[in-house]
Order: C-alpha cells, then structure tokens, then sequence
C-alpha cells in the first residue's frame, strides 16, 4: 500500500515550514545548522515522492536526492568549521554576538 502524494506533499511541507521558521527565528549558529538541514531532507523528500509517482525513471529522483544529501554534509562540516572558528575568537555561538563583518 502506498502513501498518497498529498499526504508526502504535506508532511513536506510541514517539514520545510519548521526548518524556515527555525532559521529565522534561532540565535544559536548550530540551531540554525539543524535547520537548514529540516530544508534540505523536505526538498529530499518531494524528489523521491515525485519521482516515484511521475517520472519515467523513478530512479532520477533518488539520485538527485543523494546529491543533496552530499552537499549537506559538505555544508555541515564547513558550517561547523566556521562556528568552531567563531567561537575560539568570540567565545560565544550566538548570532546576534556576531559581527566580524562590520568596521
């Protein structure tokens, strides 16, 4: 039995509303991280759904969807790089502390 492709479009949707209103809401740097990441797995989940149900090659969808499984993690570690560096010099990860770009 499978699951409709509205109820997957759903659950994807509230996936994706949860990972945007986290990264514009949070301080935290790793916060925001896990955020993106909600965002990523929802865009994860409508290429596998649409795939399975509309395209030729249903395989398509899963290859894509791997692709951005890689470039999350890619994300991730120089996201993580990045606030380790933050830290080791402001000795706090939240955002609002953070202005290295300003004069």
């Amino acid at each position: 039995m499978l699951i409709p492709l509205e109820h997957v479009i759903i659950f994807s949707l509230i996936l994706f509303l949860i990972g945007l209103y986290g990264a514009l809401s949070r301080r935290n740097a790793i916060g925001i991280l896990i955020s993106i990441e909600l965002i990523l797995n929802a865009a994860n989940i409508n290429l596998i759904a649409f795939s399975r149900t509309t395209a030729l090659e249903p395989e398509a969808g899963q290859l894509f969807a791997f692709f951005i499984i890689a470039l999350a993690a890619a994300a991730a570690a120089v996201g993580l790089a990045m606030v380790l560096a933050i830290y080791r010099v402001r000795k706090t990860i939240d955002m609002n502390e953070v202005n290295l770009l300003k004069w």
